[in-house]
């Protein structure tokens, strides 16, 4: 699955256009690597997002299989790590 679309799958980021904003400012990187939306995640991959004021990292346990899942079912695709 493509980085932009997985954000965007898991409600890490509320649209895909976004994502791929992101993406192009270099603000995602994919296991200390900076992202670019033809990247595909994998299962174990560290995500860093760069927002504002702030950084987060996940990690990747699941990769989704339905386009939409319910935001309070995020926990079983990622790990928060900071």
């Amino acid at each position: 699955m493509r980085i932009d679309k997985f954000l965007n799958t898991i409600n890490l980021i509320k649209r895909r256009k976004i994502a791929q904003d992101m993406i192009e400012h270099q603000l995602i990187k994919i296991n200390n690597i900076t992202a670019k939306s033809s990247k595909f995640v994998k299962v174990g991959d560290i995500i860093e997002i760069q927002f504002l004021e702030y950084t987060k990292k996940y990690k990747i346990l699941k990769l989704p299989e339905i386009k939409n899942i319910p935001k309070n079912t995020k926990n079983i695709y990622i790990e928060e790590l900071s």
